[in-house]
């Protein structure tokens, strides 16, 4: 397995320009590393601690406020080629998410708190990154600057961002609660991956009876949610991959068992047989202290929230130490202002990063802030721009976010289907995804790649 390196010139060591990165979250912290880890002097302002968004909880960066999941490990998935292009591209997020690591199953899942630290960590005693914590209310005039503030970007900011790009598109995210491992009853569930996958115990699944989920069902459908300041309640504009799960439910009886609670590959060693729903519970930290209700995101006041999830039998009397909030997000008209490097059309000295360019997940936000870092750094060393072929996750993103074609704007995941096809067509799902990993990791294996 070959990671791209590179060598530092004593050129490059006298660069006197400064980058600066506007926000420390998961963009801005990995488009900081690339641009110090090239040498370049570089100012990362972040509003912590001064001044938090709704969504934060603490002062350290690259803060994840929704799940602590970064989706499928296997490099024959979309979410695991992607991170897996990052790990090629010496991400200092999938550095610190690798050593993080808690059990998931077939996916990458960390303890968000000491990931969050260690990023932080790496951050604060880089030489070459100095954080100056303050609230920026204008976009930057001169110099080479990144803008990851994200898709909670401060309100002076965000005005600013909209008048001079003509405005911008948003929509709504949330976030699933938090249990106390303690509180969960464990006679009522049990430990288990999909059809074994993991350690076999990286679950713990909370089964239904068909009696038990209609009831739960009816009451989820019909639960008090939390008031959106000049937005339809019952009808937010919600990004599909974290739909809060009440509007899940009004879609259908069986919605739900079609999605989060699926029982596809699961039977209950207490009847021998596949349960008609299951809400699965994923640690939130490495000791185990804490489980988050997997697919549930919600905006259920709180009081709701509880009665609600403790019609779930093993949720009964569950302690919970977070609640689930939706907030929203806010994001650029990229097709029609950004390049495939993240760099302003009008400004090639303005890069954009993160969600706030309508890359949509964790990683997605982190790889376009690694592109956008190193295309930064390349600015100032006079170095040509770095551009990924389409048959690479990031390369096809970066593509998708750019495409002038595109009208109807909505943020987008690694997903295969933005990969162009094979030149031999394979019917196989799995090795069709493979053909797909290999191609794209044969490119960052060449060895006449530069970055």
């Amino acid at each position: 397995m070959k990671y791209l390196s590179y060598s530092i010139t004593e050129l490059e060591r006298d660069v006197a320009m400064t980058v600066r990165v506007i926000g420390a979250g998961l963009a801005g912290c990995e488009a900081a590393w690339q641009l110090a880890q090239r040498g370049i002097q570089t100012e990362l302002y972040e509003m912590k601690p001064n001044k938090r968004t709704p969504a934060h909880s603490t002062d350290e960066y690259a803060e994840l406020v929704c799940s602590n999941s970064f989706k499928a490990a296997r490099v024959n998935s979309a979410a695991g080629l992607l991170k897996e292009e990052m790990r090629r591209l010496n991400s200092l997020l999938m550095q610190c998410a690798d050593k993080c690591a808690v059990p998931a199953g077939g996916a990458l899942a960390v303890d968000r708190k000491l990931f969050s630290g260690m990023v932080t960590e790496k951050i604060k005693s880089h030489p070459n990154i100095t954080v100056v914590e303050k609230e920026l209310t204008q976009l930057p005039t001169d110099g080479v600057n990144v803008i990851a503030t994200g898709p909670l970007t401060s309100e002076p900011l965000a005005e600013n961002i909209k008048k001079s790009f003509g405005g911008a598109l948003s929509f709504f995210d949330a976030a699933a609660p938090i249990v106390t491992a303690e509180s969960i009853d464990m006679s009522k569930a049990f430990t288990a991956s999909r059809y074994g996958k993991g350690d076999g115990d990286d679950y713990i699944n909370c089964p239904m009876n068909k009696e038990e989920y209609e009831h739960f069902h009816a009451e989820l459908s019909s639960a008090e949610r939390t008031p959106l300041h000049g937005v339809d309640v019952l009808n937010p504009k919600v990004y599909e991959g974290c739909m809060p799960i009440e509007v899940m439910a009004q879609r259908g009886a069986d919605t739900m068992r079609f999605g989060p609670m699926k029982p596809v590959g699961l039977t209950d060693p207490a009847t021998g047989h596949r349960p008609w729903a299951v809400l699965q519970l994923r640690k939130e930290n490495s000791l185990g202290t804490m489980y988050n209700l997997v697919g549930f995101q919600t905006n259920l006041k709180f009081g709701e929230q509880k009665r609600v999830f403790g019609l779930i039998p093993a949720l009964k009397n569950a302690e919970f130490v977070r609640y689930g909030v939706m907030h929203r997000n806010t994001f650029i008209n990229s097709p029609k202002l950004l390049t495939p490097c993240f760099s302003l059309r009008t400004n090639p000295n303005m890069f954009f990063a993160g969600q706030m360019t309508g890359v949509e997940g964790y990683m997605e936000s982190g790889a376009s802030g690694l592109l956008a870092g190193i295309n930064a750094a390349n600015t100032v060393l006079g170095k040509p721009l770095l551009v990924l072929p389409n048959y690479t996750v990031i390369g096809a993103l970066a593509g998708y976010i750019s495409d002038e074609t595109v009208e109807n704007f909505q943020p987008m995941g690694a997903n295969i289907g933005i990969l162009p096809p094979l030149e031999t067509k394979i019917r196989d799902k799995q090795l069709k995804a493979q053909a797909h990993a290999d191609r794209s990791l044969a490119f960052f294996d060449n060895e006449h790649v530069n970055v």
